[in-house]
C-alpha cells in the first residue's frame, strides 16, 4: 500500500518554525548546489519577514505537504503584478513560485509535484496566465521537473562575482 500524501494551507506567521525549518533545510540544499548561497542564520530573519510580508499584501500561498502525517515539503508562491515597462505581450498578474522544498526522505513520492499543481491550480482560479520561477542551472532535479511541467526556460541569467 502506498504513502498518504495530503497537503494543506498554512498561514506562515502562524507556522514559522515550521517554514523556517523546511527554508533552512532548502538552504542547505541550494548551498550545496551554489556556494554563494547565504547561510540561513544570516538571512533568516529578513528573509522570513519577506515571505510573511508576501502572503499578506500579494496574496500569498504557502502549502505544506504531509506523507502518512508527517511533514514532507512545503511549496511558496504569490501574485506579482506587472508594471508598464515589461517587454513581453503578457500584462497583468503573475504567480511567482519563490520557494519549494520537500525532505530528501520523501522524495521520488510525488509530494513537490502534488504541491505545485495544488499551487498552481489554487491561483489559475484566481486568473493567473503566466507563471515564473528561478531555479540554479545545476538543479537537474528541478529542471528534469519543470520540463515535464510545461515550462519553458525563457532567459538565461550570467553572473560575474567580483
Amino acid at each position: 500500500m502506498g504513502a498518504t500524501i495530503t497537503i494543506e494551507p498554512i498561514v506562515i506567521t502562524d507556522h514559522y518554525g515550521v517554514i523556517s525549518g523546511l527554508m533552512h533545510e532548502l538552504h542547505i540544499h541550494e548551498h550545496s548546489l551554489f556556494d554563494k548561497t547565504a547561510p540561513w542564520a544570516d538571512i533568516e530573519t529578513s528573509y522570513m519577514r519577506h515571505v510573511m510580508a508576501m502572503q499578506e499584501q500579494c496574496d500569498g500561498l504557502c502549502l505544506v505537504g504531509y506523507v502518512d502525517g508527517k511533514l514532507a515539503g512545503f511549496i511558496f508562491g504569490y501574485i506579482e503584478e506587472q508594471d508598464d515597462s515589461r517587454i513581453e505581450i503578457h500584462e497583468g498578474k503573475e504567480l511567482y513560485v519563490s520557494d519549494g522544498y520537500v525532505k530528501e526522505e520523501y522524495r521520488q513520492l510525488g509530494v513537490y509535484r502534488m504541491l505545485n499543481a495544488a499551487l498552481e491550480q489554487h491561483f489559475i482560479s484566481k486568473g493567473i496566465k503566466r507563471i515564473i520561477r528561478f531555479t540554479l542551472v545545476n538543479n537537474t532535479n528541478m529542471r528534469r521537473f519543470l520540463d515535464s511541467e510545461d515550462y519553458g526556460v525563457t532567459r538565461l541569467l550570467y553572473e560575474k562575482w567580483l
